[in-house]
């Protein structure tokens, strides 16, 4: 038994899911990617907006399933470890130290640039050849056809192809969504991301540090040093406004707001690099799971960037559709078959929907003005340190390894 699996997107999600089946499935399946942007050479580095200057944190449990794709090799080089996670609120008394040597782990994530992971993951899809590879290329329509669908395509590829399954991973503005009909729901935050990579006066040693302000979270995340330079990932949240003052700010000026905001854990900020800021929305896909048609990353959930959830979600969602797809195979099922894919969906929904609430949640908490939710925040935070069992569930959770461990049915 065969089947025709189309993946239109060949972001980070896109290409991990690519890996995933083409190591799960049969060689009798046909596995095509279809991509907006043409692959570049060998070593070439990014060619994809979601490979940009920006860095990614990875979750304990990202490394594990890159370590089931035979992935974690390769990027270990460029990955910074987390070893250390700060959370405090800015002028308030609440704090919390979570330690990867407290779970027995050897981090508790890993920060990469996304120019490293791009690399990495073209270069590993360049070298599975059962992945058939349709780039510049997008996929712009899909209509019934017998069992399957029938695709419309635009670019340098087939005017059409027959797919048993369309996974749509083109990304949260996600045209071919609206295409056909799925929908999304928007909600803005009235928010931008401010991000760069600054360098400071010391080593950020493995620490990296998640601050509550009054206009939004600061996330700071160590990245591996570059020409002698301690450096760091800052994911900044602001009003738009603010934000684009400080994108257009003089370097002196950027560095001092950061103090005045951040301090001095890290000793002085020395210099900031390229800068670039985004909008921010939680974007959700009204429905996820048809016959022959199934949504995945951004396009199906995109979220605040708090807690740097985002990707690790899609990643354990790749993770468990290519588990359930195999599993269904192997019992005579059709990838695209409507079972298979709402058994990926129940499998997954607790997992989504504890992290999208959890990363719409959290920033509005730690702006709140009114004292007694203020008091019960800082001794939130404050009590993690004291009860180390909830501390410790905490972090499991936030790795996603509770949904990584947790039993099938």
């Amino acid at each position: 038994m065969g089947g025709r699996i189309v993946i239109a997107g060949g972001g980070m999600v896109g290409i991990s899911l690519a890996l995933a089946l083409a190591r799960q499935l049969p060689e009798a399946f046909e596995l095509t990617l279809v991509e907006g942007f043409a692959l570049p050479a060998a070593g070439a580095g990014s060619y994809h907006p979601s490979f940009d200057a920006r860095s990614t944190a990875l979750s304990y449990s990202t490394r594990q399933v890159f370590e089931q794709l035979d992935l974690w090799t390769a990027l270990a080089p460029g990955a910074c470890p987390i070893e250390h996670i700060h959370v405090s609120s800015r002028g308030h008394f609440g704090s919390s130290l979570l330690s990867a040597t407290e779970q027995g782990w050897p981090a508790l994530g890993w920060v990469v640039d996304n120019g490293w992971l791009g690399r990495v993951l073209a270069d590993r899809l360049r070298a599975t050849p059962r992945v058939r590879v349709l780039s510049p290329a997008r996929c712009v329509d899909a209509l019934p056809d017998g069992a399957g669908l029938r695709l419309s395509l635009e670019g340098e590829a087939p005017a059409e192809l027959a797919a048993d399954l369309l996974v749509i991973a083109d990304g949260a503005r996600s045209g071919l969504r609206a295409a056909l009909g799925l929908g999304a729901t928007e909600k803005r935050y009235g928010q931008d991301a401010l991000v760069a990579n600054l360098a400071f006066a010391e080593d950020p040693a493995g620490r990296a540090f998640e601050r509550f302000t009054a206009s939004g979270p600061l996330a700071l995340l160590p990245l591996l040093p570059a020409d002698g330079a301690h450096r760091a990932a800052l994911v900044w949240t602001l009003p738009p406004t603010q934000a684009a003052a400080l994108l257009s700010a003089s370097a002196e000026d950027f560095l001092s707001a950061l103090r005045d905001a951040f301090g001095y854990r890290l000793g002085r900020p020395l210099a900031v690099g390229e800068r670039h800021s985004y909008p921010l929305a939680l974007v959700e896909a009204r429905e996820t799971v048809r016959r022959n048609l199934v949504v995945v990353g951004n396009a199906a959930h995109a979220l605040h960037p708090v807690a740097g959830q985002g990707f690790n979600l899609a990643l354990r969602d790749v993770h468990a559709l290519a588990d359930e797809i195999a599993r269904g195979v192997a019992i005579g099922a059709g990838p695209g078959d409507l079972a298979v894919l709402q058994g990926y969906q129940a499998r997954q929904a607790a997992d989504q929907q504890r992290t999208i609430v959890a990363s719409d949640l959290l920033p509005g908490l730690f702006m709140q003005a009114d004292p007694l939710i203020g008091l019960a925040r800082d001794l939130a935070l404050a009590g993690l340190d004291v009860a180390r069992s909830l501390k410790g569930g905490f972090v499991r959770h936030a790795a996603g390894m509770a949904a990584l461990e947790a039993p099938r049915g």
